[in-house]
């Protein structure tokens, strides 16, 4: 798992440096100051990694304050969670119990 987020974190300093981006610049900084190019690529991937640690954390801050189903003003009574299903007319049970019984038939007109 690490070998991939190694991975992850040195094709983002890679596209960083061959942009004018706020990374390149501190590449390019910590090269100013002394430090070689595998020092330079290294402070950057974990200037990376916090920048992604410090989404992961908003990103989990915004989740625990969203209602149910994931989204912030949610509630239980809402539409999209509503709880209880609408009864339509052919869903409802019959007024009495059902009877057995034969109907009389309908008396033939002379």
């Amino acid at each position: 798992m690490a070998h991939r987020i190694n991975r992850t974190l040195h094709i983002m300093a890679v596209v960083q440096l061959r942009n004018r981006t706020e990374g390149r610049a501190h590449f390019d900084a910590k090269k100013t100051a002394g430090k070689t190019s595998i020092e330079a690529m290294r402070a950057l991937k974990r200037r990376l990694s916090n920048v992604a640690y410090a989404r992961m954390i908003a990103d989990q801050k915004r989740r625990q304050v969203a209602g149910p189903g994931g989204h912030s003003g949610t509630t239980l009574q809402s539409s999209v969670t509503d709880l209880t299903p609408d009864i339509g007319p052919s869903d409802k049970p019959l007024p009495g119990p059902a009877t057995n019984q034969p109907r009389p038939l309908a008396s033939a007109a002379p």
